[in-house]
């Protein structure tokens, strides 16, 4: 099992994390785009998000589903 550190970020590292949520940078380099377009995407509701304070939080479930790899 990959630890949630762990530098490879791609599609099979998000399959094996047990996190149940994942950082902004995270999420967009398993989805390979910038930051910014992520930031976009959250905003326009297209990828599911969950703000805690000031934070955003990617559910790894529902972008798994997204992206087709559940």
């Amino acid at each position: 099992m990959y630890a949630h550190n762990d530098t490879r970020r791609d599609l099979e590292w998000l399959r094996r994390s047990s996190a149940a949520t994942l950082s902004r940078s995270e999420a967009a380099e398993v989805m390979g785009v910038d930051t910014r377009t992520l930031g976009r995407g959250i905003e326009s509701g297209d990828i599911p998000a969950i703000r805690v304070g000031r934070r955003v939080l990617i559910p790894r479930e529902p972008l798994l589903r997204l992206l087709g790899a559940a």
